[in-house]
């Protein structure tokens, strides 16, 4: 894995070991599920395929059989398919609690139950997931899946990191590493030349900004630096172009969710900086030619995130009360720049455990892994 040292103003401050030991726990008690547990009834791909419905499209009333679905932004329709979507997260969530105790106290059984969890969802013939994308955020009637989809699987961006923390343990055996760098080998290559992929990478808001998360996080983890230096000029040209001079993000702004998604964009941008910056490559400190930097973006945000009332734009359709969370930004930007205020934030907001949107928008949720 492509490692550089990374340099802070503060050092991080890792989070209790007893909560470590707590989650990793928990973790244990939980079953292993697999996407090839449960069939999507409306998927076109076989029971190997991620599927998921997009969030925001709705049955049509004026339609027998509501296909096909209409659009309704920003409001998410309880009833479509997201049980793929559930698995995965789960799967995400105990890998990275099972590592993150491991690192902490050696225990070989959190090691042995990641290294296993791993393998019967990434490698095992009956149930593993394939690398590809093809079937996510569905439209019945429509589309059997969008290149928007690809933002589904931005809670593996930092999986690659967990199995880095577990590289040294008995229960990593060579060819379940091995293994695991092949599938991220090949998903890495489908994102990176498959129509939905392409246009993913082509969008211009938050879509694109996880897409290189996504690529970012797997490029270090497969050694494939090209790939590296790809997301880093696209950071720079494609990504930061996104930012207005005052440091807002004008797309995201104008959607019916502007905080919500505000926060979101940040909060990978911010990402993007943590995976890839090194002292020859310094993101945090980079400027466009406008002058702008993800310094801006934190610059813009920070105060509504201290006092949500004096928000400016509309509210959020849904969720805005459920807003600010504990999010890995605060984390990162706070040891980087020396910025106490957003360290407070991380330390004293609660984690995004609910509701299921605002968890599923909070990217990064093992922060110490990427540290």
């Amino acid at each position: 894995m492509l490692t550089w040292k990374k340099q802070y103003q503060i050092q991080p401050e890792a989070e209790s070991i007893d909560l470590v030991i707590n989650r990793a726990e928990e973790a244990l008690k939980h079953p292993i599920r697999h996407i090839t547990d449960i069939q999507a009834a409306l998927s076109e791909g076989g029971s190997h395929d991620y599927y998921s419905n997009a969030d925001y499209f709705w049955p049509d009333p004026q339609k027998p059989d509501g296909k096909p679905y209409i659009n309704r932004d920003g409001e998410t329709n309880p009833e479509n398919f997201d049980e793929h979507r559930h698995i995965l997260r789960q799967m995400r969530a105990d890998v990275c609690s099972l590592a993150l105790g491991y690192q902490q106290t050696r225990k070989e059984e959190y090691a042995r139950r990641a290294v296993q969890t791993l393998w019967e969802f990434f490698l095992q013939p009956e149930t593993k997931i394939n690398p590809s994308l093809t079937y996510s955020q569905a439209i019945p009637g429509t589309a059997p899946g969008r290149c928007y989809g690809i933002i589904d699987t931005l809670h593996l961006a930092e999986v690659p990191f967990a199995i880095e923390a577990l590289k040294d343990s008995p229960s990593m055996e060579s060819r379940i590493y091995q293994g695991l760098k092949e599938w991220f080998t090949q998903y890495l290559g489908w994102l990176l030349t498959s129509r939905n992929g392409i246009e993913e990478a082509s969008t211009t808001n938050n879509h694109s900004v996880c897409f290189f998360v996504q690529a970012a996080a797997f490029a270090v983890f497969t050694d494939n630096l090209p790939i590296v230096e790809m997301c880093r000029s696209r950071y720079k040209t494609h990504l930061l172009a996104q930012m207005a001079e005052d440091g807002s993000f004008p797309r995201e702004l104008k959607r019916t969710k502007p905080y919500g998604y505000s926060i979101f964009v940040l909060d990978n941008m911010i990402t993007l900086c943590q995976i890839l910056s090194s002292p020859e490559e310094d993101l945090w400190s980079f400027k466009n030619e406008l002058g702008v930097s993800v310094q801006d973006g934190l610059a813009f945000l920070l105060p509504y995130l201290k006092n949500k009332a004096a928000w400016p734009y509309p509210r959020d359709v849904m969720y805005f009360d459920d807003y600010p969370v504990r999010a890995s930004f605060m984390l990162f930007a706070g040891c980087q720049y020396g910025w106490d205020d957003l360290l407070k934030l991380y330390h004293t907001l609660l984690p995004p455990f609910t509701p299921d949107e605002v968890s599923r928008n909070n990217g990064i949720q093992y922060p110490q892994l990427l540290l």
